[in-house]
Order: C-alpha cells, then structure tokens, then sequence
C-alpha cells in the first residue's frame, strides 16, 4: 500500500474556525474519491486557555503543557506535519517545536513569504489580529525580517476588530462583512497600506468580496495550501 502523509491538526483555538480549516483543506484538495484525500487527524481542544489572555498575562506555563500533552498524542498518531489554525498560538512556536521533531508549520513566516513574493521590499502591510497577536509582534518581526513595513491599526480600530472577534463571531454572532470590509478598505486608501494580512482565524471565517479579497493575503488560506503541499 502507498505510505501516505498524515497531517496532524491542533485545533480548538477557536472551533469555528478549526472546522473552516478542515473544510478549507477538503474543498482545496483535488479529489476523484475518498482516498484522494488528506489522511488527518485532528484534535479539537476547545478547553485550551485563550492565547490573548495567556500572552497579555505572561502565563503561559498551563497552555504549554495541555499543548505537549496535544503533540504526544500526535505523534503516537505519527502524523508527519502540524498545522495549527490559530494566529496567536504561533507566538510559542519555537517552544512547541522544542516539544516534537514532527515539523510545525509556521502560518506566520510562510505567510510573510507570501507577501513577500507578491509585493516585493517596502510593502506596507496591515495586520488584522487580536490584541495578543499584535503584543506578541510575531507579523511585525517576520515583516521586517523579510523586508516588509509592518502597520498597525488605530487603537479605536483594534477596538472594533477585537469586538467582532469575541463579542460576534467566537459567540456563534453573524456580523456583516461589511463592517470588515470597511476596516480593510480604511488600511489601504487611508493609511497606505499596500496589503492587507488576515492573521486572525476567525476573521478568516468572514467573507469578503473578490474585490476586497484583492488586497488580502488570508493567513489560513496560506495554511490550508501548505498543509495540503506537504501531506500529499
């Protein structure tokens, strides 16, 4: 029988938008049959503490170690890559890869790449993400390693962005796209941003018009397309 790659998943963080991963993966892959498909296991650990709350309170000593008790079961599972569809959890990678000699794959810096790729030096990048992603600067260090111009929105911003993400979508809360769509619109013809980096899962869960789409590069989706590369 052909060895196939199995792709080990660390999802939870949150469950929406682990689930939209999952599909994302299934939609994306190129499929006569079932066995066509990427061999996965997934582990949906909902009960993880929230990534902001850990990184804003500098305790990260529980998450880590419900995250190694995650990793030893992937690895009796003997999965070949982990992906983990949460932005902020990304601020302990290096920890987590300590962890394990199964490779992580690292949504930030394949997304920089990404841009990097398509805009060239001196892009000016917005990053949309929860407060923990933006304290951590896991986008803004990986931009300016390779070269980018990291923006941050506006304090009355993030405000609105952190309230679409907690108080509307992790609360099962439809929002009208809308609303993001405005916000990114403001990044790029107010603030000069030449890209706009989607580095919050749940944003990604929103959606957005081809036009908008356009000015976006989804950290997910750059997820979704390297996992799929390596697993088959």
């Amino acid at each position: 029988m052909e060895q196939r790659s199995r792709l080990g998943v660390l999802g939870g963080m949150g469950p929406k938008a682990t689930s939209v991963f999952i599909d994302q993966i299934i939609e994306s892959t190129v499929a006569d049959r079932d066995q066509d498909h990427i061999d996965m296991v997934i582990l949906n650990h909902a009960s993880l503490p929230d990534r902001t709350h850990v990184i804003l309170e500098n305790s990260p000593e529980q998450f880590l170690r419900e995250i190694e008790k995650d990793i030893r079961l992937l690895e009796y599972a003997e999965v070949s890559n982990i992906a983990i569809p949460c932005n902020t959890a990304h601020y302990y990678v290096n920890e987590m890869q300590g962890m394990t000699r199964i490779p992580i794959i690292n949504m930030v810096e394949e997304s920089i790449k990404v841009i990097h790729e398509a805009y060239g030096d001196g892009c000016k990048v917005g990053i949309l993400a929860t407060n923990g992603t933006l304290h951590s600067g896991i986008y803004s260090e990986s931009a300016l390693k390779h070269k980018l111009v990291p923006h941050l929105p506006s304090d009355a911003m993030q405000q609105q962005i952190m309230n679409m993400i907690y108080k509307d979508i992790k609360r099962g809360v439809q929002i009208d796209p809308q609303e993001l769509e405005d916000i990114i619109h403001q990044l790029i013809t107010e603030d000069g941003c030449q890209c706009i980096i989607i580095a919050c899962t749940e944003l990604s869960i929103v959606p957005l018009s081809e036009g908008t789409k356009q000015h976006c590069v989804d950290a997910m989706d750059v997820l979704v397309k390297r996992s799929i590369e390596l697993s088959l």
